[in-house]
């Protein structure tokens, strides 16, 4: 694609009529479902079933829910006002950083050498930062890279939790139908350096389409809903084009029977199409109603869904899984843990003892709609079962006392202590004796 095309145009506004179907599918098996997937007592012992829990929740105030998905949408559309990348200094160029400071390595333990590495940060093109300041949006669910390369490279496979499914050029994934801002290209044309809502990074520029004012203003309808059954698949004329997430969002057609999508011609510019669903009930108008019945049905699509780092292989990681979820009730969640740690209402439980922050998380958490925090890892607090907070995370494993980890490698449901019943794991590292933060909506 050559991008002199690339520039100021108009849109023929016109709905285009290629069949544009959201069927109910799988995600396909990879490599990702080849990881250990141990178990823990918790998992025998603790209600699986996240419709046990769902009687515990306080619905929210049709107002607050409002106020929410208000300040959703907001933050969803907000690359589309940009004019010019927002990034904080201390989260841009920590890629370079990365690759440069300490040697890095292929799956297969070999180290990556200066002259590969070199080839993708000249790639990279920072020195054209801001000179496009074009608006996008994803057309189909895509991969957020480091760096603008398909290659992984990870801190070293030979030491635990630093080999596979760790790539650090896997900063993280978009769904279907994410806003863009896009700053430049990569010199090989290939790639577009992004922000959207939640994280930046480089995306396949065959993944994303240009917008304009008027595109914009038939999308951006204020009348949206989200996908509420996991991996779905939009088939265009019975050819699959995408896997659709939960947590996608589409804007509702003017008939109300159909949904907005965007697809790409052949000069990269974004056109409308109808979307016809298979099964309503996949599909529902944000914000999702907080009632027992949602929150059971919508906890149960993660439930054993494989960890995948930063999205790959069409998964979640900790942080994926949370915002996934709460992002149907209306509630935006930035990309990692440790951002999302700082939203909402936050009370702090480090320090306490472990019988004390039992209590304090029972008293205090809202089932549902609390996330538990630990640097590192977030957590989705479901309630109390014989007097044990129970979570949800989409969690790698449990510490042990030779550094080595018991992998589960999924979402599980468990208590605060996965791994109580095993004389290996390290006490100090337990899930209740690290956790520091409540946060709620």
């Amino acid at each position: 694609m050559k991008m002199k095309i690339v520039g100021v145009f108009l849109l023929s506004m016109s709905i285009l009529h290629a069949e544009y179907i959201l069927k109910q599918s799988h995600r396909a098996k990879s490599k990702i479902d080849l990881m250990p997937q141990n178990k823990v007592a918790d998992m025998k012992s603790i209600p699986q079933d996240p419709a046990y829990y769902a009687n515990q929740i306080k619905p929210f105030s049709a107002h607050k829910q409002q106020a929410l998905d208000k300040e959703f949408n907001k933050k969803y559309f907000y690359p589309w006002e940009l004019s010019k990348l927002d990034i904080p200094a201390d989260d841009f160029g920590w890629e370079e950083r990365f690759v440069v400071q300490k040697p890095i390595f292929r799956e297969n333990g070999k180290i990556i050498p200066p002259s590969i590495y070199g080839q993708w940060l000249e790639n990279a093109n920072m020195s054209q930062i801001d000179t496009k300041k074009y608006k996008a949006i994803t057309i189909r669910h895509t991969d957020v890279k480091a760096l603008p390369t398909t290659e992984s490279f990870y801190r070293d496979p030979k030491k635990v939790g630093e080999g596979f499914p760790f790539d650090y050029n896997q900063n993280s994934t978009y769904h279907i139908n994410v806003p863009l801002y896009i700053s430049h290209f990569s010199k090989d044309k290939r790639w577009a350096f992004v922000r959207g809502a939640y994280t930046f990074g480089w995306v396949k520029v065959n993944d994303l389409a240009l917008v304009d004012k008027v595109f914009i203003e038939t999308f951006k309808n204020g009348n949206y809903a989200m996908v509420i059954k996991d991996n779905l698949r939009l088939y265009r004329n019975n050819h699959q084009e995408t896997i659709v997430k939960l947590g996608s969002l589409f804007p509702a057609a003017k008939d109300q029977k159909h949904y907005l999508t965007a697809s790409r011609d052949t000069k990269g510019r974004a056109h409308i199409q109808k979307v016809s669903v298979q099964d309503p009930r996949t599909i529902a108008k944000k914000p999702l109603a907080f009632t027992p019945q949602n929150v059971a049905m919508l906890a149960k699509e993660f439930y054993g869904e494989p960890y995948g780092w930063g999205g790959g292989y069409e998964c979640r990681d900790c942080s994926a899984t949370t915002r996934d979820f709460l992002g149907a009730f209306g509630i935006f969640l930035e990309r990692n843990s440790g951002k999302q740690a700082k939203e909402g209402e936050r009370i702090s439980i480090a320090g306490l003892h472990k019988s004390h922050k039992k209590r304090k998380i029972i008293t205090e958490a809202e089932p549902f709609r609390s996330l538990l925090y630990v640097p590192g890892h977030i957590v989705l607090y479901l309630g109390e079962y014989k007097g044990e907070p129970v979570i949800m995370h989409t969690y790698w494993g449990v510490r042990k006392n030779d550094g080595t980890k018991l992998i589960t490698g999924r979402t599980i449901i468990t208590s605060t202590e996965p791994g109580k019943e095993r004389s290996d794991i390290k006490e100090q590292s337990k899930l209740i004796n690290t956790l520091q933060t409540i946060v709620s909506f």
